[in-house]
């Protein structure tokens, strides 16, 4: 069978710095006593048979977490592809095994990520899901057309259902010229929390960074920016309220109410 096939590190390898979260009450846990919590996340479910199997497995490992897709096809449907500008509305959306994918993720409690999914695989999702919509990398596409940004329409839905999304810092998702250049101020990250808060409220947005093979702006290359980044929003005059919002907070309220503790 294919349970057991993803174990995660051990905890004599990890010397006890880090940690696999499956619940908020973990991460929680992970901040008290000062020890780098693990979120498992599957980004692309290509991999995974039609029938279910693999996903339990996954979960029964760990994993916590499922963006059905990387902007390509695969058997689940079709995610958001396209040039920049250009719309997310970009095929056709979730197949048939894409909504049983949708419904098996609910009855695990597991976080859906709709950031690589196109619009209509997007509306099928939030027709389907019973769960918080969470964007964990996504930014407003009225202020920057990438086809993988979201539309107003799309933050209201994702509001509406009690979620969120993490502020992506991939310069191409920031600039209203779509460029994928360094040399672009931290404030183009102020202007899509001020954005998405506008149509949203401070309750549904976090940073969702992307670090991960993407341009970021020059002043935050990794996580060792993020200090300036946090300056640059207190220079926008937002308080430590609403950074311990963006920081966290608003991040340990949604999965809690997925994960369902």
């Amino acid at each position: 069978g294919q349970r057991g096939f993803f174990r995660p590190q051990s905890p004599g390898r990890r010397r006890g710095r880090a940690r696999l979260c499956r619940s908020a009450a973990d991460i929680a846990a992970c901040r008290a006593e000062g020890v780098l919590a693990l979120v498992a996340h599957i980004e692309g479910a290509d991999a995974l048979d039609e029938e279910g199997e693999q996903l339990q497995a996954f979960y029964d490992a760990g994993v916590r977490s499922i963006g059905p897709f990387w902007n390509l096809s695969n058997r689940f449907g079709v995610g958001v592809t396209g040039a920049f500008p250009g719309s997310p509305d970009s095929g056709p959306g979730l197949t048939d095994a894409g909504k049983a994918l949708i419904k098996q993720a609910n009855a695990l409690n597991m976080l859906i990520d709709v950031s690589h999914m196109n619009e209509k695989a997007f509306w099928d999702t939030a027709a389907l899901s019973d769960s918080p919509l969470v964007a964990t990398h996504s930014n407003a596409h009225a202020l920057c057309a990438q086809p993988r940004n979201l539309t107003d329409a799309q933050l209201i839905a994702i509001r509406d259902s009690g979620g969120m999304v993490g502020i992506n810092f991939g310069n191409a998702f920031l600039r209203a010229d779509g460029k994928r250049d360094g040399d672009t101020p931290l404030g183009e990250i102020v202007r899509h929390y001020e954005r998405l808060i506008m149509i949203m409220g401070s309750d549904h947005v976090g940073f969702g960074s992307d670090f991960d093979g993407i341009s970021t702006p020059e002043a935050l290359k990794d996580v060792s920016g993020l200090p300036r980044l946090f300056a640059a929003f207190r220079d926008a005059g937002y308080d430590q309220d609403r950074l311990e919002k963006l920081a966290s907070a608003n991040w340990q309220r949604v999965l809690q109410a997925i994960w369902r503790g």
